[in-house]
């Protein structure tokens, strides 16, 4: 099972990165053409989306309306990025995408994107690509 890692820079505080074109750069690296593509993000203050890619307001849209979700309150985190935490939970750190002749099975306006909370930061995805398998036929163990 191929697997490894790669690396984004952030450059604001809260932002979206649209991170398809690497991906799709990883799958087509491999010498396998269908399978699963699993991505995690290790980290406890930043996300992983899957959301539209055409519109850049979207991203900010995002941001806004995550902001007004998780309000600035006197958390007892001492760190002060408690709503970092809160927004990477809501997005999660985790994304399954199924891949076809090398591709990802994104929609017309899907877009991979690595969500910042707390940067700018130098920030990892851990990626696993799982091939598919034929399988053989199933057969009858009732007898």
């Amino acid at each position: 099972m191929p697997s490894g890692t790669l690396t984004v820079s952030t450059h604001t505080g809260k932002e979206l990165i649209n991170i398809t074109d690497t991906i799709n750069a990883v799958c087509m690296s491999q010498p396998i053409s269908s399978g699963i593509l699993s991505l995690f993000n290790p980290h406890t203050t930043a996300g992983l989306t899957i959301n539209e890619g055409a519109d850049p307001d979207v991203c900010s849209d995002i941001i806004m309306g995550l902001e007004k979700m998780v309000p600035t309150l006197t958390y007892h985190h001492m760190e002060g990025n408690s709503p970092s935490h809160i927004m990477a939970l809501l997005t999660g750190s985790s994304l399954t995408i199924h891949v076809e002749n090398g591709r990802l099975l994104l929609g017309t306006w899907q877009k991979i994107f690595f969500c910042e909370f707390d940067g700018p930061r130098t920030r990892t995805i851990h990626w696993k690509y799982l091939p598919d398998h034929e399988y053989p036929p199933l057969t009858n163990h009732n007898t």
